[in-house]
């Protein structure tokens, strides 16, 4: 993942694709391309009959070549800003190195280079290029200045902690004063990276935290809690109170809000 600032200080995270989407991508919009491009030789074919010399072949078949593998994947990368049909389907898109949507110029750029790479090299050149860049870039993306993002990806719920059922009675009771920042941070971390940490270092770090944790808590938890079960009552407690003080200050202020409207104001 790759982070950009814009002008407004907005920092932006963005997920250039992985080599074997971009593959995929690009082996769709080939197998079209050469569909297309057999559709228009043969409605030439059929329109002209068998009327067509040498040189009108030579004419046609250039025309051809540059209307179907330039003038169309650039007309639909500017029209959509970075689409195209394997894009489509693998959920990706071609924007600029700021983030940004690409213009005519930059899709033109990737058009006419790609024709030198992916069809006149049979793709050797592109696929040099990308396997040593971070951001799997072919030639006409380092000209261009764009490379391809990623618009869909899998989105991991937050693990919300719980607290044990033999340890809701106690932390309902328990007094909790507030914890530091950081220290709340690394128990929000903790829970949500826990399941894919190792037994060992989830069990040092389960302790560790405990330990720091429990001088914020009193009383300690009943006998035979274990640090782990200790860290998920106190972060699902914490999570209730944060959350009931919030809904009350937002009540305050409703409150305050319609009072102050009902007051008869004058000039």
């Amino acid at each position: 993942m790759s982070s950009v600032i814009t002008g407004e200080a907005v920092v932006l995270e963005l997920r250039p694709a992985a080599f074997g989407a971009r593959f995929l991508s690009a082996l769709i919009d080939i197998v079209l391309q050469l569909v297309v491009l057999v559709l228009v030789f043969l409605a030439f074919a059929g329109a002209l009959g068998g009327a067509m010399d040498a040189a009108l072949t030579r004419t046609v078949v250039i025309v051809a070549l540059l209307l179907v593998l330039v003038g169309l994947p650039v007309t639909v990368e500017t029209l959509t800003r970075g689409k195209s049909l394997g894009r489509l389907v693998m959920g990706l898109r071609i924007v600029r190195d700021d983030g940004g949507s690409i213009r005519f110029r930059h899709a033109f750029i990737r058009g006419m280079v790609a024709v030198l790479e992916i069809y006149i090299l049979a793709g050797s050149l592109a696929f040099v290029v990308a396997i040593f860049n971070e951001r799997s870039k072919r030639v006409g993306d380092v000209l261009a200045g764009t490379y391809s993002m990623r618009e869909r990806y899998i989105r991991q719920s937050p693990v919300l902690a719980l607290a044990p059922p033999h340890l809701q009675q106690w932390v309902l009771l328990a007094d909790m004063a507030r914890l530091p920042d950081s220290l709340g941070r690394r128990l929000a971390t903790f829970s949500s990276q826990a399941p894919r940490m190792t037994v060992t270092a989830r069990r040092t770090l389960a302790v560790d935290l405990a330990n720091e944790t429990s001088t914020y808590v009193s009383p300690a938890p009943p006998l035979g809690t274990t640090p782990e079960e200790f860290l998920q009552a106190v972060t699902a407690q914490r999570r209730e109170r944060d959350y009931s003080r919030l809904s009350a200050q937002r009540e305050r202020l409703n409150a305050a809000s319609a009072r102050l409207h009902k007051l008869p104001f004058s000039q």
